[in-house]
């Protein structure tokens, strides 16, 4: 990635991001596909991987706040199973 397009994928990793994961997954399929299938001019396949990282980056975002929130609740319902416990 160049230094500017490296920039603008940590400063989306770092914020939330722009898409839902569900239309950042579904692009960056649509982009592996053209990539695997060849035929694109060296600037453009440099271009489609480096919106591919981009989109990876988003993804995992979403991914990794899905699993913050999951161990969140986790550990919130630990924490009121064990207070019931101790107040039983």
């Amino acid at each position: 990635m160049t230094d500017q397009n490296q920039e603008t994928a940590q400063d989306q990793v770092a914020g939330e991001p722009e898409i839902g994961y569900e239309q950042a997954r579904d692009e960056l399929v649509e982009v592996v596909r053209r990539l695997e299938s060849g035929g694109t001019s060296l600037a453009e396949t440099m271009t489609l991987w480096e919106r591919g990282e981009k989109l990876a980056a988003i993804c995992q975002t979403w991914l990794d706040g899905a699993r913050r929130r999951i161990e969140d609740a986790r550990a919130a319902s630990e924490n009121i199973n064990d207070n019931t416990d101790r107040q039983a």
